[in-house]
Parts: structure tokens; sequence; C-alpha cells
């Protein structure tokens, strides 16, 4: 079940993926509406750019999440605790801590679009 990318232990880089897709998301789908709504004066267009960016950060931060899954390894030892300094709960740990990072990334990403269902003008 562990298809693990060789090294991912050793960076910190795969925990803060999916906020790191979170934090492009929220500056990308602001920067369009502003351009939009200051070149065109309709927020239409910036919906439909607000809702494909959504779907591409929410699948991007559950293929993430999937990874940090897989490296957490929680279904086979039960172990939510890594508090030892080995190398296994130094991956579960960044694994365990990634994945609760991606959640709360996805709440963040659909947070963040939901303005997008309410505004009515650029005004």
């Amino acid at each position: 079940m562990t298809e693990e990318t060789p090294f991912r232990h050793e960076s910190i880089w795969h925990m803060v993926a999916a906020p790191t897709v979170w934090t492009l998301h929220f500056a990308i789908i602001y920067a369009i509406t502003a351009v939009e709504c200051s070149k065109i004066g309709t927020p239409e267009v910036a919906r439909l750019s607000i809702l494909v960016l959504t779907v591409v950060a929410l699948a991007l931060i559950g293929w993430i999440a999937w990874k940090a899954w897989v490296q957490w390894d929680y279904p086979d030892d039960q172990d939510y605790v890594h508090d030892k300094p080995t190398v296994e709960d130094r991956r579960e740990f960044l694994g365990h801590a990634g994945f609760l990072l991606s959640i709360a990334s996805a709440i963040g990403v659909i947070f963040v679009a939901m303005p997008a269902l309410f505004i009515e003008t650029c005004l």
C-alpha cells in the first residue's frame, strides 16, 4: 500500500504543499476578480473563473491529502502519537500533519470561494 516518494520524510515541503495551494488559490481568484471587475464591470466571468480554479485547487489538495494519508500509514498501526526520534515517527508525523493541513486547506479554499455565490455586482 505504501507508494512513497523516496526521501519524502526528510522534507517539510510535502507538509506545507496544501496550504501553498490554498494561498495561490486565494491570490489568483482575488486578482482575477479585481481585474475583471475593473475591465468588464460584471462578476459573471469571475464566477466561472472562481468555480474552475476552486475545482482545480480542491482536486490538487485531495491528491496531496491522499499522499499524506499514505505517508501517515495510520490504518496499519493505528498510531497517531509520533514522539520518538526515529525515521518512522518523523515520516508518520509529517504525513499526519500534512493530512490535517490538507483538510484545513480544503475548508479554506471553499470558504474563500463562497463570496462568488453571493456577489451580484462589482460595486
